[in-house]
């Protein structure tokens, strides 16, 4: 009997625990040798478990017979069953009942963006897309996550249209100026047009720029504490309550420049920032139409408020510990979806169950668009 069952659920944000190798194999040659090598060091306690692979592409046949006993709750990270393995995914998605599932990276996307080399930072991005596509090719189900920074529009458009190509499903994008340009610059009209076109949407996540407090917010005079992987590179208490406001800035700056009004095809989403923050963002957008369209008369051409573009064309994942329920009361059942975050140990052990006890007071319409029809929104199916 599979972990999800009684109606269909799209999974928003899973993850790959990307091996050493992932990126040399399909980098272009010129670039294989210039590529460093990951660094896996903010995995922390997951850099033990890909030292004990010792190499392996798989799992053992013992291994997976007993991860099948419980997949969801079972072991995380590299241990967990389809962190590496597109076939063992593929198993794994039987178990947990998902009919659709986003693949993001776990290290690569920061990597790629960090690259101070634009050759290097798209080649990068270049590698990164046609291991994803390999990984996700052979179960429809899977729907393989590519990068591209837009740092270079020109750069940008053309990786774009390879990674189209390469049939990933959607683009994953840094939250910040595009090489010192604002998202709703007209260098970059032709991308959001491109991704409009080809349906594939754009995405921020998690990682892909800096989600860290001033390391002054924790000179407290008592020892720093770990975080919750066991190292130092990873969300802690203070992080999270800041972590989405590079997301709200892009995606705020984006709708007042019209981007979403001029493309009405373009779909987005900000995945693993959690949501809380998105009905006071709808309200923020709709109140800097109304008061500054006198000296901003672009504003004053929306044929829709700000928050009525968000609620058509982007969507929102809460934490599994985020009271949906509330957020739906707050603002609208359009905009929010599930997700696992499979197989890293933030989804936790049970995330239905902690969606279920927050959705308890909406209508069953509510709960299919959290768990279906949203995603479909950004995904038509």
């Amino acid at each position: 009997m599979p972990y999800a069952e009684g109606r269909v659920f799209h999974d928003a944000d899973s993850h790959i625990m990307e091996l050493p190798d992932w990126m040399t194999e399909f980098a272009d040659p010129a670039l294989r040798d210039r590529l460093p090598p990951i660094d896996f060091s903010a995995g922390g306690n997951l850099v033990e478990a890909l030292e004990r692979l010792e190499g392996r592409k798989a799992h053992t046949p013992e291994e997976i017979a007993e991860l099948e006993k419980n997949v969801i709750a079972g072991p995380k990270g590299y241990d967990a069953l389809g962190a590496f393995h597109a076939g063992e995914r593929s198993h794994a998605l039987d178990l947990l009942g998902f009919s659709r599932q986003l693949v993001f990276p776990t290290f690569t996307a920061l990597y790629a963006f960090d690259q101070a080399d634009p050759e290097l930072r798209y080649g990068a991005c270049r590698a990164h897309n046609r291991a994803m596509s390999v990984f996700c090719a052979a179960d429809d189900r899977l729907m393989g996550v590519g990068l591209t920074s837009l740092s270079d529009p020109a750069r940008a458009a053309a990786e774009i249209d390879l990674a189209i190509e390469a049939g990933v499903a959607a683009i994953w994008i840094p939250p910040e100026p595009c090489g010192g340009r604002s998202p709703g610059h007209p260098d970059l009209d032709p991308i959001w047009a491109r991704l409009a076109e080809a349906r594939v949407p754009f995405l921020l996540h998690v990682g892909g720029s800096s989600f860290k407090v001033d390391d002054a917010y924790w000179n407290t005079g008592k020892p720093l504490p770990n975080d919750w992987l066991g190292g130092g590179e990873n969300i802690r208490s203070k992080d999270f309550t800041t972590l989405h406001q590079a997301a709200e800035t892009f995606l705020s700056v984006l709708v007042l420049d019209g981007v979403l009004e001029r493309h009405r095809g373009l779909r987005g989403g900000a995945i693993e920032l959690g949501a809380s923050w998105v009905p006071g963002m709808l309200r923020r957008i709709d109140y800097a139409a109304e008061v500054w369209y006198k000296s901003e008369p672009d504003l004053a051409t929306f044929s829709r408020k700000p928050s009525e573009q968000v609620r058509e064309q982007l969507a929102f994942t809460p934490f599994a510990f985020e009271d949906v329920g509330a957020m739906i009361a707050d603002s609208a059942d359009d905009l929010f979806m599930f997700s696992s975050d499979y197989p890293h140990i933030e989804g936790g052990r049970n995330p239905l169950g902690r969606f279920e006890r927050s959705l308890a007071r909406v209508s069953g319409d509510a709960k299919d668009r959290f768990y279906a029809g949203n995603f479909e929104k950004l995904f038509p199916l």
